[in-house]
């Protein structure tokens, strides 16, 4: 018997999991990493999270990610962008947020997965990807 897409959409909104509460600047800051490996920050010093920020205003961030089809800029105020990036098939939903740091020329970056334990390294590939994207432009 073959199923229609539509039987299928409970299975893939469950794969989004809930927006996180806990996301956002607290004392000029954006959130630190869970324990678990499926986050990157540039605030992080841990191996296992740590990652550069973007030498990038935030306008040439969000103009890099305009161009990405899985992103949905959700909000976007004075120095920060929260955005959220849907992987094509099975839907999982990953956070990302971008802190623009005026006084180093930067911006800073958190990206998370909201389900899961490891992310097999989507989230530093996804933020690679913009810095890469925003050297060639």
């Amino acid at each position: 018997m073959k199923k229609s897409i539509l039987s299928l959409l409970p299975f893939l909104t469950a794969c989004a999991g809930e927006p996180p509460q806990n996301i956002g600047v607290q004392n000029g800051r954006l959130t630190p990493c869970p324990d678990s490996p499926n986050c990157v920050s540039s605030f992080a010093t841990d191996e296992t999270h740590a990652i550069e920020p973007l030498a990038a205003s935030l306008a040439d961030v969000e103009r890099i990610l305009l161009g990405f089809d899985d992103t949905n800029i959700v909000s976007s105020e004075g120095d920060y962008l929260y955005a959220e990036f849907t992987t094509r098939i099975m839907g999982y939903v990953d956070d990302v947020e971008f802190l623009y740091d005026r006084n180093n020329g930067v911006t800073h970056v958190r990206s998370a997965s909201r389900l899961g334990y490891s992310d097999l390294g989507a989230n530093r590939n996804r933020i690679e990807r913009i810095r890469s994207e925003l050297q060639s432009n």
